[in-house]
This record gives structure tokens, C-alpha cells and sequence, in this order.
């Protein structure tokens, strides 16, 4: 059992406030397990993911090395955006993590539940997809080795009171080593794994910047954008009409459920999707082409770093 050093409690008081894990107090479930909210005898508030064990003999080993990876990455991270892990502990031949409990719960939630028509306006949006774009730069340029979490999707994306994201769930997440190919099974969430993933099973930091790309799009658009890159894939006349005529595109693909937006926060916003936006051109074009970050394009060595998106995010 290790906590962190401010974290002032015992897993036996997250036992008493969770009633042994009681299902009135699981709020989430996952590939990997469930996660409960733990109020603490100090008042605190936990979130407490427990793994899944399964009869299987092959299905442990697997869970355990996504616990290992999860614990190993987020000890060693520090950002506003990230999730807060307190501590973590094996008990009764189960695996528990402890973090920050994040109050609004996932942006899937925020987006697509009742109330994401009126409180996800545009520039929370904006906000949103800008802290994720910083949490994903840190990870990839600013840890050593770089971290790669290879699941970032609206699910693993909390957001606090105030609309501040939370990168979560780094069950899948692969420390990257500059002299190892990290090759791998496959997982992450389907809709937001880059294309040549299934192909080559090849982690790097560009399946990560894909991944992104959905996510930025999806929050715009209030819906995923699979048939939008389905069209621009299949066909260069709609990523030529993407730059001859972007207003009309826009007003087509983003979120009807809110007007549209005006003045500066237009612009944030036609940027956001600029960045976003899947590029299928050759490679000559791409260099003369003004839309230099295009997280989606099909051919990874394409797509920016996350350090560039966040950079030209934040400008």
C-alpha cells in the first residue's frame, strides 16, 4: 500500500465509507473495473477504481500489467490537467487505485447528457479541448521517458466544477522508450484509435495526436465524427470544398444545439476544427497548404506534435 504524502487516510476508512464496496456507491464501469465514490471521515471525497478479476487465467495477467502501467504513470506525473493519484493497494486478491474525485464526471456524460446543451457553450468547448491538448503535450515532451496513454477518448476526460479537464485511465497508457519500437497488443476505445494502429499494433505519440483530433472535432460537432472523416477519406473533392468553402462546412458540421458562435469565439472555434480537421492531401500539397495541424490525417508522420497543437491553441 503507498499514498501519497498529503493524502491523510487508510484504505480500511475507504472500506467503511463504501460499505465494502457496496453498488449503491459505483458511479462508472469500464473494460478493467468499477469505480466508487468514497467520502472520507475528514470529509474528503475519493474516486476508488477497482479491477476486475476474472476466472480466467489469462485475464488477470492482463489486468494486473494495465494496473502496473496505470500506478507507474501516474506517479510520476504532475499537471493541472491530469488525474491525481493519491495512492493504490492490493487487498483480498483485488487491485484498488485511489484518486481525485472529479465532479461533473466525463465529458461524454457533459456532452451528450441533458444538461451539455446549456452549460457546454463554446468557449468552455474551447477551454476544454485546450487543457487536454497542454495534458497530452506534457506527456508526450515534457516526461522522460514520454508517455503515450493511447486511450484518450470522451470517456477518459472528467471534468471539474468549473469545467477544467482531467485526463484519466491510464490503464492502457505505454511508457515509450526512444530505443524500442513498442510493439503491442491493441487496445483503446473504438471511434478514436488512429487507423494505422490496427494495422501495425505500433504505439507512438501520433496515435495519441489522432485521437485528439476526434475528441476536438466530436466537442464541436456534439456528435462523433466518423461519417465526416469517412467522406474526407474517401474523397478529394470534399477536401478541396473543406478549404474553398469552410464557412458553409462549419455551419454544417458544428453542434446544432447551440447558435452559432460570434466574433473572437468564432474564430476560437473555427480553430479548434482547423486543427482538428482531417487532411487527405499528397504531401507536396500539404506543405503549401495553410492548415499545417491536422491531427487526423491517415499517414502519421503527417500529423503535428501535441507540443505545436497546444502551442498554436493557446496563441
Amino acid at each position: 500500500m503507498i499514498w501519497e504524502r498529503e493524502a491523510k487516510f487508510m484504505f480500511g476508512d475507504i472500506l467503511n465509507s463504501t460499505e465494502d464496496f457496496n453498488e449503491k456507491y459505483c458511479f462508472g464501469k469500464g473494460g478493467f473495473g468499477s469505480v466508487y465514490k468514497a467520502v472520507l471521515p475528514t470529509g474528503q471525497v475519493v474516486a476508488v477504481k477497482s479491477l476486475n478479476i476474472s476466472d480466467s487465467s489469462d485475464i488477470p495477467t492482463i489486468n494486473r500489467r494495465s494496473f502496473e502501467y496505470e500506478i507507474r504513470t501516474l506517479t510520476e506525473v504532475r499537471h493541472r490537467h491530469i488525474i491525481k493519484l493519491y495512492g493504490f493497494c492490493s487487498w483480498k486478491g483485488c487491485l484498488f487505485l485511489v484518486y481525485e474525485y472529479v465532479e461533473r464526471g466525463s465529458l461524454r456524460k457533459m456532452l451528450y447528457g441533458v444538461e451539455g446543451e446549456a452549460e457546454l457553450g463554446w468557449s468552455t468547448r474551447v477551454k476544454i479541448v485546450q487543457g487536454v491538448a497542454h495534458a497530452m503535450a506534457y506527456l508526450h515532451h515534457d516526461c522522460f521517458p514520454p508517455i503515450v496513454h493511447w486511450d484518450v477518448s470522451l470517456n477518459n476526460i472528467l471534468l471539474e466544477m468549473e469545467f477544467e479537464p482531467r485526463l484519466s485511465d491510464f490503464g492502457t497508457a505505454r511508457l515509450l522508450s526512444s530505443e524500442s519500437s513498442n510493439w503491442t497488443t491493441i487496445a483503446g476505445s473504438y471511434g478514436y484509435m488512429a487507423p494505422e494502429l490496427a494495422l501495425t499494433m505500433r504505439v507512438t505519440d501520433k496515435c495519441d495526436v489522432y485521437s485528439f483530433g476526434v475528441v476536438a472535432l466530436e466537442a464541436m460537432m456534439g456528435r462523433h465524427p466518423g461519417e465526416l472523416l469517412a467522406s474526407l477519406s474517401s474523397s478529394s473533392s470534399a477536401t478541396t470544398t473543406l478549404f474553398e468553402n469552410q464557412e458553409l462546412l462549419l455551419k454544417d458540421i458544428l453542434d446544432q444545439r447551440l447558435p452559432p458562435p460570434t466574433g473572437q469565439l468564432a474564430e476560437a472555434v473555427v480553430f479548434v476544427v482547423t486543427i482538428a480537421l482531417a487532411c487527405q492531401l499528397a504531401e507536396a500539397e500539404v506543405i503549401a497548404v495553410t492548415l499545417t495541424f491536422a491531427c487526423l490525417r491517415s499517414t502519421p508522420e503527417w500529423r503535428p506534435t501535441m507540443h505545436s497543437v497546444a502551442q498554436e491553441l493557446s496563441d
